[in-house]
């Protein structure tokens, strides 16, 4: 088990008034799966992803990634895990638009402490991975919107993450664009790379060999038949 979440609840203050966001979510994920969780506006996706991402805490509940308690870490402790266990990539890209695909790429890697020539040439590798072996040196203005995705898509990989977390990673792209997305997706899937990918649409969803989806709070998971099972509420 690579990821396990346990009673998951995420509450907000309005006011005086205390606003459920994730109710009783409970999740478990194994090394190499290709998840799709799946939500319309307002379904409480996002919070969810940023729990699983490390970037925020619920209210009640228990999180183990790579059998580590994390809501127990400290702050420091968290930053580790997201720079070394999670890979994010994210519908806006958020590449750095002054700097190159290879100095975008190699950013975590800093972080990291890795050596200039060793950032080059692991950046490098994950840029030739997606696909783009031959942009290394261009900016995020020079590449379309299917190439700053693969750019951010490497950025996320470079560190080797136990998880690649995507939010909507289509979801600025156009539908070709989108395919190449997907498909490089299951590639790195297929390599063995586990991932957890959160969107709205039923289409990109389907591309996922298990499927999660999240309604006012409430994850169900969908099995192999056209039943749904709810995955929560569990004793």
């Amino acid at each position: 088990m690579i990821m396990e979440l346990k009673h998951i609840y995420k509450d907000y203050l309005q006011g005086k008034m205390t606003v459920p966001i994730l109710k009783d979510i409970s999740l478990s994920v194994e090394k190499g799966e290709y998840l799709a969780i799946m939500g319309p506006s307002g379904s409480g996706k996002t919070t969810l992803m940023n729990v699983i991402g490390c970037l925020d805490k619920p209210t009640s509940g228990s999180y183990f990634l790579n059998g580590k308690d994390i809501f127990s870490c400290s702050e420091n402790e968290l930053s580790d895990t997201r720079l070394y266990n999670i890979g994010f990539v994210f519908q806006s890209f958020n590449l750095l638009p002054k700097q190159s695909a290879l100095e975008n790429v190699y950013l975590p890697l800093i972080y990291a402490g890795i050596s200039k020539k060793e950032r080059i040439e692991l950046a490098t590798k994950a840029l030739e991975r997606v696909g783009l072996g031959d942009r290394i040196h261009f900016k995020p203005t020079q590449l379309s919107g299917g190439q700053q995705q693969r750019v951010a898509i490497a950025r996320a990989i470079v560190n080797r993450p136990t998880i690649l977390l995507a939010d909507e990673p289509t979801g600025a792209l156009d539908s070709s664009s989108g395919k190449q997305i997907m498909e490089l997706f299951q590639t790195l899937n297929d390599e063995g790379m586990t991932i957890i990918m959160i969107t709205h649409d039923a289409d990109i969803a389907a591309h996922a060999k298990r499927l999660a989806i999240i309604r006012d709070g409430i994850l169900t998971e969908k099995g192999g038949t056209s039943d749904e099972k709810a995955i929560t509420h569990s004793n």
